[in-house]
């Protein structure tokens, strides 16, 4: 958790190159670490994404085939079944609304800074946040509704959840398929491309004082830790969400992550502050097929 204390030194990680210094927010369950100095990250791990997935990353547009794809399965189930609730999923697939197999909006922050609005119209912004973000990854959102030229977006601050309002001609507007899914109750994450299956394993998540708390995020930022073999694993993914009980952590803001481990006995337990703790292979998949902006819905 910001990721809760976390690495003195972390290689933010690009689609292109890796350069120094990020250190997250930590954790580990056994203590802080020392706190980190101010980083950046990315989308992708370098090594580049598996032939037939996401390629550029979750934040890359994704062709209208996989998105056909999905809605055809949906109307499959349909028509198989005849329940409402997999004919809705299937004209939700069709009309491309956020959460189904159509996927969902990303968009990325064009300028150094982008202006936010409580209301779409208001006359003055509510706040700015700046391009790149601490961690040095450029800023994005998940979008949650179109309206003219203004856009919902969900934003990385507290309270968790919280969304505003930017202008359209302020971002740069792709589509993805991807997402994940992680179930606190059954230690378990699932990662979809729309409506099909591309990974699943096991997950530590947070201790009963320190919760890894239910709702929607998005990866923020992709650091890689200086040692795979250290507490935070081989790569880390910045959540948009906070933990509900630490305020600070280290140095940083308690935010939560999605990262590597090196305790394997954890994983299937409540182990940490609140962030999801990954098998080394899982986190390393992740970082090489997803990108900053995938959203993340953790159930409760």
């Amino acid at each position: 958790m910001k990721f809760n204390g976390y690495l003195a030194t972390a290689a933010l990680v690009t689609a292109a190159t890796l350069t120094t210094a990020a250190t997250l927010t930590g954790c580990t369950a056994s203590g802080a670490q020392p706190a980190p100095p101010r980083a950046a990250a990315t989308g992708q791990a370098e090594a580049g994404a598996a032939p037939g997935s996401a390629g550029a990353g979750a934040g890359a547009a994704t062709g209208p085939a996989e998105a056909g794809e999905a809605a055809e399965a949906a109307r499959a189930e349909a028509a198989a079944t005849g329940h409402a609730g997999a004919r809705e999923a299937a004209e939700a697939a069709a009309t491309g609304h956020a959460g189904t197999g159509a996927g969902v909006e990303v968009a990325t922050v064009r300028g150094t800074r982008i202006a936010v609005y409580k209301s779409k119209g208001a006359g003055s912004p509510w706040r700015e946040l700046a391009s790149p973000n601490d961690y040095g990854a450029e800023r994005v959102f998940l979008v949650e509704r179109h309206d003219g030229e203004w856009l919902r977006v969900l934003l990385p601050i507290r309270p968790n959840g919280s969304t505003g309002w930017i202008r359209t001609g302020d971002v740069t507007l792709t589509r993805t398929t991807h997402r994940v899914e992680v179930d606190p109750e059954a230690f378990r994450f699932t990662v979809y491309a729309g409506a099909r299956v591309l990974r699943s394993g096991k997950v530590a998540t947070g201790q009963d004082g320190t919760p890894t708390p239910p709702g929607r995020y998005f990866f923020t930022e992709l650091v890689r830790p200086p040692d795979p073999r250290g507490p935070y694993g081989a790569y880390a993914f910045g959540l948009s969400g906070f933990s509900p009980t630490l305020k600070s952590f280290a140095g940083g803001p308690g935010q939560l992550a999605i990262h590597g481990t090196d305790d394997a006995t954890a994983i299937g337990t409540r182990a940490s502050h609140g962030c999801v703790r990954v098998a080394n292979a899982d986190i390393t998949w992740m970082a090489k097929n997803l990108a900053i902006g995938t959203p993340v819905v953790v159930k409760g």
